[in-house]
């Protein structure tokens, strides 16, 4: 409900009203919300209730800070560890994406942006790195739906992947860590908009 935005940045929720609407009892909530504090999506304000984190130019630029130092990362020691069969299943999603990416289908082209950098993360075969990657996506996702529901949005606004995925294939590691690279800061500058 957060990440897709029925529970906006910013709204105060309490357990007892999220237990009913979920139909769950309040225990597994109370743990639930927790969890959720830990993961930085809730926020607790003493003698108020719960509060939606709220999305702003400070969360957003450590959003973009950690995919880079991540996902560069990913990108490289991908090129070590992708099997030639995860590579071509990165080419089926990449291509997908692609396709979406032309029609401006803007909630398929988010979803598989993220099942690309997903999927990228588990080909370098490290459940450490997956995990922060998995973390930080979580984030950025939430970011792009909310940003996308304000702005008009063109394919020119929609990143490709082809540069990263031709990187990976020639199993140039330098090339892809750039790639990702550029692909982040590339879709940090539409910022601008928003901020």
């Amino acid at each position: 409900m957060i990440i897709d935005l029925r529970l906006q940045p910013g709204a105060m929720v309490n357990e007892l009203s999220l237990a009913a609407e979920i139909e769950l009892g309040r225990t597994p909530v109370h743990e639930a919300v927790a969890r959720l504090v830990v993961d930085r999506l809730v926020k607790v304000l003493p003698r108020r209730g719960l509060m939606i984190t709220p999305i702003g130019l400070e969360e957003v630029r450590e959003i973009f800070e950690a995919r880079e130092a991540i996902e560069c990362g990913n990108a490289y020691f991908a090129v070590q560890h992708a099997t030639a069969a995860e590579l071509a299943e990165l080419r089926r999603l990449v291509e997908q994406a692609e396709n979406a990416r032309e029609e401006t289908a803007v909630q398929r082209f988010l979803d598989d942006d993220q099942f690309i950098h997903r999927f990228l993360a588990s080909c370098v075969h490290n459940s450490l790195l997956q995990d922060a990657t998995n973390q930080i996506l979580m984030h950025s996702l939430r970011f792009w739906r909310f940003y996308f529901a304000r702005y008009h949005i063109a394919e020119s606004t929609l990143i490709s992947h082809r540069a990263l995925l031709a990187a990976l294939e020639q199993r140039d590691a330098q090339g892809a860590y750039m790639a990702m690279r550029e692909h982040i800061r590339t879709s940090r500058a539409l910022l601008n908009k928003l901020f």
